[in-house]
């Protein structure tokens, strides 16, 4: 049996083609796995588990169908879409995951992250998700019509897309102070997240013994998916 990890699909109804593709990852590999982690921004933006975006209940029916089918599916949330809650658990039978959280994958202890925490070099991103985590701005947020709710959405998304176009891709990338500290701090050897959309395998050097840090990559062009047994991890391209 192979468990499964993916992250960073950013589904939405204007990109079908993302969708189509995991609809079909969930009906034909996933089906058959040990379990299916979704490493955070599944979608490209959350508003509220209220939304009733039509494109995002076709989803959620088949991440229910695939629960229900017997194969468990954990989710945990990215920086597109942290407003998941135990409405949208419920809906789909998933369990939501602690970022970041330990499990144990045939015999090795794995920590699992979405991957912006360790981005510590955007200060002004920093900011930002300090802010929109605290429970006294998600009270705020969530306080606001369906509709004011997905024009915030929207003009953050604008936002965001412009500010990236001005910062280095050094800056909005892990840092290395910042991964081995975690490593240091958790008393892992194997780092597994998401959010920088640069698949890889890396080796990390520490000073009593080596790591790897593993990164999932996103769904735009084509899929990513880490197949995780009993003879170890295998990071590959799912072809569109």
């Amino acid at each position: 049996m192979t468990t499964l990890f993916i992250s960073d699909l950013h589904l939405e109804a204007s990109r079908p083609e993302i969708g189509e593709q995991f609809l079909s990852f969930l009906e034909g590999e996933a089906a058959g796995a040990e379990a299916l982690y979704i490493l955070g921004d599944l979608f490209d933006s959350w508003i509220g588990d209220d939304d009733p975006n039509p494109h995002f209940a076709v989803m959620k029916g088949a991440i229910r169908d695939l629960v229900d089918s017997g194969v468990p599916v954990y989710f945990m949330h990215g920086n597109r879409d942290f407003l998941i809650g135990d409405r949208f658990s419920e809906e789909t039978g998933v369990t939501l995951l602690d970022d970041p959280e330990t499990v144990d994958l045939y015999g090795e202890q794995v920590l699992l992250s979405h991957g912006d925490a360790l981005c510590i070099d955007d200060v002004q991103y920093q900011q930002v998700r300090l802010m929109t985590r605290s429970a006294e701005w998600k009270e705020m947020f969530q306080a606001k019509t369906l509709q004011e709710r997905i024009a915030f959405a929207e003009d953050a998304r604008q936002k965001s897309k412009a500010y990236n176009e001005t910062v280095g891709d050094d800056i909005m990338d892990v840092n290395q102070d910042a991964v081995v500290g975690t490593f240091r701090n958790r008393g892992i050897d194997i780092l597994l997240h998401g959010h920088t959309h640069r698949p890889a395998i890396h080796d990390v050097i520490l000073k009593d013994r080596s790591a790897k840090r593993i990164v999932l990559g996103d769904w735009y062009e084509q899929g990513s998916v880490l197949r995780w047994d009993e003879n170890g991890p295998r990071l590959e391209v799912l072809p569109r």
